[in-house]
């Protein structure tokens, strides 16, 4: 039996001029006098969105076998070495299937309407939203919306519906939908402050310094780690390095940015690269994890109506477009080539998830990440038998490794109201959901 003699604060962090470096969740941060191994802190349950758009190449992603024994799909074979912690669904709707705005706008939200103008945006309260209210007070940012395009809050995007239903999946209220961040430098002056001021020359000032947030709480952080034991101070230092190399790399994107853009009135943190730009923000979001920063985050890998080519992986064409393939078989081929690119790069998110340390297990052992789309057989702008998909162990409370289909059709709201359970935050709906999804149908969630 091992005795903490005293406890840091849960939500400790460090501060330096014009920073506030969030630590990693350690062991000295759970109440004193916990008697090790056999009684250990509640794991926390944190929640994320990953959003794929365009609908999928649903004869590539669909399981034939169901239940614990399913193979897995050409779409889904690169998440091989998760598919333990993988629970993939079938026959779930969509509450709101209007063309591409009812394909993101009611993915969280399980609205079942929307506006009917440009001008008119009306939705429901989406269920990150909602977590995001229930964990205000634990974490210093109740949430994250993230993209990897820049948002567009103004004209018609689809239809003659306001582009933010196609922009993001999160919504305070019915009225008031969030947009998503894009830049990476925003995102990181999110989660650990900046220089003090938005002014440009103060920016570039720092940029010219060279010098790391981290430097900054040098000292400190120093002074801290002599207190620390082995194991919280290997974590320390696993963090602060993850930390000191994503703001170099933003740093490195920003100073591309700036000689491709000498026009440009202020750098942005977005590498050109798709790649370099989506690993940023991976890393961003697992350090806000890590650091319990935030338990919430909505994630777009694109926008609905996306048209970005993907010529590295063979496929030329513009994702939008080819999502429309009128079921030719060699252009649902070629969107499953896309479709199969994406669940790849969640794979190499995941890894990060499972190699960062958690209490007992790592990050992914406590989260639950719903990963799909709004849309299935885009040609049709079809909302019906959804590509859905949960991935992570769910501190404990997901019992994964199974493809489960349903033949009632119920809306994916109500699953949103069983995930809402499983999180430990019951609600009576969300959106138009008629309840939670019944045990009977989707075994040992309820």
């Amino acid at each position: 039996m091992t005795f903490l003699n005293k406890a840091l604060p849960r939500r400790t962090v460090l501060r330096g001029i014009g920073a506030a470096v969030a630590l990693p969740v350690l062991d000295a941060m759970h109440p004193a006098f916990v008697l090790r191994g056999s009684a250990r802190a509640k794991p926390v349950h944190r929640f994320q969105a990953f959003y794929v758009p365009n609908g999928m190449a649903m004869p590539y992603w669909t399981p034939k076998e169901e239940g614990p024994k399913f193979g897995l799909s050409p779409i889904l074979e690169p998440l091989g070495d998760y598919r333990d912690q993988m629970i993939v669904l079938s026959g779930l709707n969509a509450s709101w299937n209007y063309i591409h705005a009812g394909a993101s706008g009611s993915f969280l939200t399980g609205t079942t309407r929307g506006g009917r103008s440009e001008i008119e945006i009306l939705a429901d309260v989406s269920m990150d939203q909602l977590l995001a209210r229930h964990f205000a007070n634990e974490t210093q940012v109740p949430s994250l919306e993230l993209s990897l395009d820049p948002p567009n809050n103004a004209g018609a995007c689809t239809g003659n519906l306001s582009c933010v239903y196609t922009h993001t999946l999160s919504w305070r209220s019915p009225t008031q939908p969030l947009p998503t961040e894009w830049n990476p430098r925003a995102v990181f002056e999110t989660l650990f402050g900046d220089s003090g001021t938005t002014n440009r020359k103060a920016r570039q000032a720092r940029l010219l310094q060279h010098k790391s947030l981290l430097d900054s709480v040098g000292d400190k952080l120093a002074s801290l780690r002599r207190e620390l034991g082995p194991r919280d101070r290997v974590k320390v230092d696993e963090y602060t390095e993850s930390l000191r190399d994503v703001e170099r790399r933003i740093q490195k994107a920003e100073e591309q940015s700036d000689l491709e853009l000498p026009t440009l009135e202020q750098p942005q943190g977005a590498p050109p690269d798709f790649e370099d730009h989506l690993e940023l923000m991976f890393d961003l979001q697992v350090l806000a994890m890590q650091s319990d920063l935030t338990r919430v985050i909505s994630f777009m890998i694109g926008k609905e109506q996306s048209a970005r080519p993907y010529p590295q992986i063979g496929v030329p064409e513009a994702h939008h477009p080819l999502s429309h393939h009128n079921d030719v078989p060699k252009w649902v081929e070629h969107m499953s080539k896309i479709n199969r690119y994406h669940t790849g790069l969640f794979a190499r998110y995941l890894a990060k998830l499972r190699a960062t340390q958690d209490g007992d297990g790592s990050l992914l052992d406590n989260m639950t990440i719903l990963y799909g789309s709004g849309l299935s057989n885009s040609t049709r702008h079809s909302g019906r038998n959804l590509p859905l998909m949960l991935m992570g162990g769910g501190a404990g409370r997901l019992p994964s490794g199974r493809h489960l289909k349903y033949t009632e059709e119920p809306s994916m709201a109500n699953l949103l109201v069983t995930l809402m359970d499983k999180l430990d935050v019951p609600v009576d709906h969300v959106g138009g959901s008629s309840g939670a999804l019944s045990i009977d149908t989707l075994t040992g969630l309820l």
